[in-house]
């Protein structure tokens, strides 16, 4: 098993909290997860990618960027492989343009991901993981669509319902940004949200209450401006008030013009 991080937030921020200084962060966390570690951060329209192949409790490197690194968007990822040696190939987060994904899981059926994967995108896989074929083969449906978000948001839950149906096709939890929007995916293993507020004596926000449309279950809640971030987790990292993603969902939060979160169920 893996653990990952996806954070969007309103303005440029430290997250030192979780990727450092609580008791479950990932710098905690990478003692049992020491197989490498990986941080995306987005900011002024590029990504910066940060990878090493050592613990990241134990490498300077990642101590520094948890101490000091700022960002409106984040993908972190701390590995205990699976599928592939320790090597920078084979560390998520894994990057193809304006993209970066992270999977905890693992995918056992390979065959549907390699017919459901595009020459063009097989050929850029540059490691021996199942994380990163299915990377692929996300990307691949998303090239098929005229890149909007809604067509963008419709293909990732019909690949990930597609996914789904097959029978023992293993575990993927995911998170996916583009610099603009982050999608999280749940199925096989644990995912949890958090909506921060900046107050420090209020460091979070009840769960907004969940509405049921058809198939669709979303959150709104009425973003205001004390509002400053949506995480989402392997796990509770804090003491705050974290809310379980039901399994098979994917959720979506735009960067702009402030965290917003909008949940799709099968």
């Amino acid at each position: 098993m893996c653990r990952l991080l996806g954070i969007v937030a309103s303005h440029p921020t430290e997250f030192r909290v979780v990727l450092r200084e609580a008791p479950r962060s990932l710098f905690a966390l990478s003692l049992e997860h020491k197989d490498g570690w990986g941080v995306a951060m987005h900011e002024d329209g590029a990504w910066s990618v940060h990878k090493n192949t050592d613990c990241a409790a134990r490498c300077a490197r990642y101590d520094a960027l948890a101490s000091r690194g700022r960002a409106s968007l984040l993908i972190a990822h701390i590995r205990q492989k699976t599928v592939g040696e320790t090597t920078l190939e084979n560390t998520h987060p894994f990057t193809q343009g304006a993209w970066v994904f992270a999977h905890n899981g693992t995918m056992r059926d390979m065959a549907t991901l390699a017919r459901g994967t595009s020459p063009v995108r097989a050929a850029e896989v540059r490691g021996e993981t199942d994380s990163e074929r299915l990377f692929a083969f996300l990307l691949s449906r998303v090239d098929e669509t005229d890149g909007t978000e809604r067509a963008v948001e419709r293909a990732l839950f019909d690949a990930c319902r597609t996914l789904r149906a097959v029978a023992d096709v293993g575990a993927f939890n995911f998170v996916l940004s583009d610099g603009k929007t982050l999608y999280a995916h749940r199925f096989g293993r644990s995912l949890y949200i958090l909506e921060r507020a900046p107050d420090p004596r209020r460091a979070s926000l009840p769960a907004a209450p969940l509405r049921e449309s058809g198939s669709r279950l979303s959150i709104e809640p009425g973003w205001r401006p004390r509002t400053s971030a949506v995480l989402v987790a392997s796990e509770r990292l804090t003491d705050e008030a974290w809310a379980e993603i039901p399994d098979s969902t994917l959720v979506r939060v735009r960067r702009d013009p402030g965290p917003s979160v909008h949940r799709i169920a099968a």
